[in-house]
């Protein structure tokens, strides 16, 4: 009786990977929830399972202010759970089975080629090995360089812990600081608004980690293979384009008004992280609050998009919106086929873009007047709140401390979505799928 329970059981890879995450979310919560966790008082069940998984959905928003109202032992944990919940615990567990030198079964590969986002299982596990390599490479490196600047601020053990911490969180997109008061007006990074070391590490940290590990595992071996894949390709001129555009928009918005203060440097320094950072960064060096209302909807539309494939950030992806925008420019020439790079691309890629963009946009629509009852804010506030939660942002307008029980859950739900991917969620509790016996008749309706 038992086997024959475990054998209807049949879980997919997109099962697992939505568990492994609700496995995860639930010792974090528990963690978090311990009086040895937090400095004063311990925290509220429903606050400890926000911030677990805010932390393992790598997002950011946080309901307590980690630096004051959690112990080290509570930041450690959620070092931890946004190390797994940004490389994945799929990844983390392998890296576990490769130190012990395991074999790496059939079923753990296609868990490995689900959770990277990988059309095939040829030379999965090499990529994992990479993916862990440059991961902890490029910490450390990001780690030591904040970390010599926090020397001029602290003393040299918290400089080391805090050089860490951000750096490990930024490269993850997870978007926790140690600095700011959530209750307060000012967080965040915004004392190093000016700061070149500070500004360029994150910039670099945000980057790397948001453009995925297949496209940062490509970058390393072009000088030997001297090329590129297609979808690196995608990545990395969508990505540039999105960030030039993004800078240039910001500092023409702002320029008169949060960046007015700064130096031509910094006014520079700030427009281009404000541009990366909505891409599932969620570290700020300008308030959001006191943006003017056409650039915090800049930053809606850019926290939407996301980060790329196979990477710590969120949102309907890089990928996707390139794909979008070519499709939609196609049709408007009166092209049949798709071209990108001189490659052409499938019509079952163009409809999983198009079923990835509604499904976020009915889940963002949805939460955003659900929201708007349950919270007593403006409605762009409610709008940012909600697509920063989907995306893995982590930005905030100031909504975030003050959400409701009702609204509370209601943002949890959307960072599971948002990390775990609609796609995935969806394939995860669909119904076996039977082949089609017979096709209706062909028929026209009228479009426009």
């Amino acid at each position: 009786m038992a086997n024959l329970s475990l054998a209807h059981l049949r879980l997919t890879p997109p099962k697992i990977l939505s568990l492994g995450f609700i496995l995860l979310i639930a010792a974090g919560t528990l963690l978090l929830y311990l009086p040895a966790a937090s400095t004063g008082d311990r925290i509220s069940f429903i606050d400890a399972l926000f911030m677990a998984t805010s932390a393992t959905c790598v997002t950011g928003l946080a309901v307590i202010d980690t630096g004051t109202e959690l112990t080290v032992f509570g930041q450690v944990v959620l070092l931890v759970l946004f190390q797994f919940g940004g490389l994945g615990f799929i990844t983390m567990a392998t890296l576990i089975t490769l130190v012990l030198s395991k074999r790496i079964s059939l079923k753990e590969r296609l868990l490995l080629q689900e959770s990277m986002n990988q059309n095939s299982m040829q030379g999965i596990v090499k990529l994992i090995r990479r993916v862990l390599i440059y991961s902890l490479v490029i910490q450390l490196s990001g780690a030591i360089l904040l970390a010599a600047r926090f020397l001029i601020d602290m003393p040299v053990g918290k400089a080391l812990y805090y050089g860490l911490f951000h750096s490990v969180s930024i490269f993850n997109n997870a978007g926790f600081d140690l600095f700011g008061d959530v209750h307060g007006p000012f967080s965040g990074l915004t004392r190093y608004v000016e700061d070149p070391i500070v500004n360029i590490t994150s910039m670099l940290l945000i980057f790397l980690g948001g453009i995925g590990f297949i496209v940062l595992s490509d970058v390393v071996d072009f000088p030997k293979r001297k090329r590129l894949t297609l979808h690196s390709k995608v990545v990395l001129s969508s990505s540039a384009a999105l960030i030039v555009i993004g800078a240039a928009v910001f500092f023409w918005l702002e320029l008169n008004s949060t960046l007015k203060p700064l130096h031509a440097g910094g006014k520079i320094m700030a427009s281009f992280l404000q541009a990366i950072t909505p891409r599932s960064g969620g570290v700020t060096t300008i308030e959001i609050p006191l943006l003017r209302e056409s650039t915090q909807f800049l930053m809606i539309l850019l926290m939407f998009i996301g980060a790329a494939p196979g990477s710590t950030g969120g949102g309907i992806k890089i990928t996707t919106f390139a794909l979008l925008v070519v499709t939609v420019y196609a049709r408007i020439r009166g092209k049949e086929d798709i071209v990108m790079f001189r490659h052409r691309i499938s019509k079952d890629n163009v409809y999983r873009a198009i079923t990835m963009t509604l499904l976020s946009l009915i889940l963002v629509v949805t939460a955003t007047m659900l929201l708007s009852v349950t919270e007593s804010a403006d409605f762009l506030t409610v709008l940012f709140e909600a697509v920063s939660a989907f995306g893995t942002s982590g930005i905030t307008m100031g909504l975030t401390p003050e959400l409701t029980t009702a609204g509370k859950i209601l943002v949890i739900i959307l960072m599971f979505v948002g990390r775990t991917g609609p796609l995935t969620l969806a394939y995860a509790i669909k119904p076996k799928k039977n082949k089609e016996l017979y096709r209706y008749p062909e028929g026209n309706i009228t479009i426009g």
